[in-house]
């Protein structure tokens, strides 16, 4: 937990940084509810007050903000955050960013912040001794431009040049996002045509949620400056794989890892596999937050990895919670990957609706189901049945129904997030059932 002495600190560190680097502007970054990343620039004379007391902007038209009539919102730098952008001039009047927390004008919290949502629950499971650790992998496409989808290479699954065309952008991704301070760990060419992955090392839950929009601004950033084009776009090609973000998690209890079992088979822990069996349980009502867009649900369909089926196991890659192989003597690594959420979610929200799952598993000591390594996928519908394996929603539509019911949802993020992220998903959702598709006029314009 910061305090007011380490605060204090960082706040100095800063602003000898930006004397040292000559910078000139600091751009303030926060994000709105869908997970769109939001800026506004302060100069450096600006930058000592805006530490001490934060910045004021009209909130009224970010989404899912506040209303026109409470619009003034307070953007308050986290010190910590602080970091040069590599893509901007060095010399001669450098940029930086910082993350902000959203105040409202007295200085309380504004409940509509994502970020805060992800802290009001990091403090939950801080209460119950726990630190959350993620690691996300998330995948991407590169494109000649944003007009289209013509790809830029054939390559596969960890292919090598000359297949593999990114291999050059991909090094420039990791070397700018080690410059910002953030560690890499893997980077290969994924399973469909000029699609791309890059895993960012396992940190705690806000770091790496901080870490997730940079990551993506600086994806695209890349491609930009190299004349192509990279999306997040959880499906963007008909009978390719789409783009994931499966999410590696554990609980750390002091230095140890909570999900750690010498003696179990799976070497998992009673809270690791309540903690695995609060995510099934829940994984419906959670779908619509950690799927939110019309699109993903292109993604979530049988046949092309992505997991539909409410199961957990070891080594099948069918399941919605995978397991990774025990290595021995690396106990801190043991942890389970969730792996319906696509690159495209708000990534606070996105760790805050799973922390919530699983701890409401944990507190309440529930058992998973019996772990499922046979393919689900080829498995009759009235096996699954029998089994109580379950699905995840098909639709937008039917993952915003179940998010209406759940209590648990509502906790985690509040009532005005709760509110305005299914409104916003119903006005979404309104908009596309209304449209006429290229599939309906090839389909029906010929027939009917």
């Amino acid at each position: 937990m910061t305090t007011e002495a380490t605060r204090k600190e960082s706040k100095e560190y800063v602003l000898k940084k930006a004397k040292e680097h000559d910078v000139k502007f600091i751009r303030l970054w926060f994000t709105d509810i869908v997970g769109m990343l939001k800026n506004f620039s302060i100069t450096v004379e600006e930058l000592e007050g805006a530490l001490e007391e934060g910045m004021g902007f009209d909130g009224s038209s970010i989404e899912g903000f506040a209303r026109i009539d409470e619009s003034d919102m307070v953007a308050l730098p986290d010190p910590d955050t602080f970091r040069l952008l590599p893509w901007r001039p060095k010399e001669h009047r450098a940029v930086a960013r910082m993350f902000c927390d959203v105040l409202r004008p007295g200085g309380e919290p504004f409940e509509g912040d994502p970020r805060y949502v992800l802290k009001k629950n990091l403090k939950r499971a801080a209460d119950l001794g726990y630190t959350y650790y993620v690691g996300p992998e998330l995948e991407y496409f590169y494109f000649r431009d944003s007009k289209g989808t013509e790809i830029l290479d054939e390559g596969g699954y960890f292919d090598i040049t000359p297949l593999d065309v990114a291999t050059d952008l991909r090094r420039e991704t990791v070397l700018t996002l080690e410059e910002m301070g953030i560690g890499v760990e893997y980077s290969h060419h994924e399973v469909a045509c000029s699609q791309h992955e890059i895993d960012m090392r396992y940190t705690d839950a806000l770091t790496m949620a901080d870490n997730v929009m940079t990551y993506r601004l600086v994806v695209k950033q890349v491609a930009m400056k190299n004349g192509v084009y990279a999306t997040f776009m959880p499906k963007p090609v008909f009978g390719m794989n789409g783009s994931g973000m499966h999410v590696h998690q554990s609980l750390f209890k002091g230095g140890r890892n909570a999900f750690f079992e010498k003696d179990d088979p799976y070497h998992l822990s009673r809270t690791a596999k309540s903690f695995v069996a609060g995510l099934l349980k829940h994984a419906p009502e959670i779908t619509a937050i950690t799927s939110q867009w019309v699109n993903s649900y292109k993604r979530l369909v049988p046949g092309y990895e992505a997991p539909v089926y409410i199961s957990w196991a070891r080594r099948n890659r069918s399941d919605l919670i995978r397991v990774p192989e025990y290595k021995p003597g690396r106990e801190n690594a043991t942890r389970i990957e969730y792996r319906s959420p696509d690159p495209a979610c708000n990534p606070y929200l996105c760790f805050s609706v799973m922390l919530a799952a699983g701890l409401d598993g944990v507190e309440k000591g529930l058992t998973p189901p019996d772990p499922v390594e046979e393919n689900v996928y080829e498995m009759w519908e009235e096996e699954r049945h029998s089994r109580g394996i379950g699905t995840l929603p098909s639709s937008l539509w039917e993952a915003v129904q179940l998010l209406e019911k759940s209590d648990l949802v509502r906790e985690a993020l509040g009532d005005h997030v709760f509110h305005s992220f299914i409104q916003n998903k119903k006005i979404e959702w309104d908009r596309y059932r209304v449209q006429i598709t290229e599939y309906e006029l090839k389909r029906y314009l010929p027939i009917l």
